[in-house]
């Protein structure tokens, strides 16, 4: 299948269709092709997610990495009409009633964003803004080069606030979560 084509709008019906060796997001029905992460991007990733499902053991939440897609409807939108499309590094989700085929059609509870060079602007801005719109509680992103996390939480006036940031040297408090925290020092431990 020949790539999609940037001046199109794409659904998820049209994702797919699209072929498996390659990996796209989709954010307004623009497609965003994915690069393959590094091993620093994939370590802090999998030492995040350990730490979630030691918590989750039990609960009825569930921590999900990449390739994952979770698909945010906007209105009343069909599944298959969804225009965004996103691939979290992580995604912390509480309704399996809402997993189907590929991933999770609905708005999780924590979403987490492993920022590289050709991430950033997607991470920090455009994803940004739709897991502020969808209302996603806590929306973390994650800078393995320079050990920092900052933490933006939805506020009440359904608006991510400041940011709290953190280092290696830090645990994060999981707001969603009131008695789990995240040992940053073991998350960058090998980066």
């Amino acid at each position: 299948m020949p790539l999609p084509k940037k001046n199109n709008k794409y659904t998820y019906a049209d994702y797919l269709t699209w072929s498996e060796n390659e990996h796209f997001e989709l954010i307004d029905g623009v497609p965003y092709m994915q690069a393959a992460p590094t091993w620093q991007h994939q370590a802090v990733i999998v030492n995040i997610i350990t730490q979630f499902n030691i918590y989750l053991q039990g609960k009825s939440c569930f921590a999900f990495p990449a390739p994952f897609d979770l698909r945010l409807p906007e209105a009343d939108e069909k599944d298959e009409d969804i225009c965004n499309v996103l691939q979290p590094d992580i995604v912390i989700i509480c309704d399996k009633t809402r997993l189907s085929k590929t991933g999770y059609s609905g708005v999780p509870l924590l979403v987490v964003e492993v920022v590289s060079p050709s991430t950033a602007k997607l991470d920090k801005v455009l994803k940004f803004n739709k897991y502020e719109k969808a209302g996603i509680k806590e929306y973390w992103i994650v800078e393995p080069e320079g050990k920092i996390v900052s933490v933006f939480t939805l506020q009440d006036n359904n608006r991510y606030g400041r940011p709290d940031t953190y280092t290696d040297e830090d645990s994060i408090q999981v707001s969603v979560f009131s008695d789990l925290e995240i040992d940053l020092g073991n998350v960058f431990e090998m980066v």
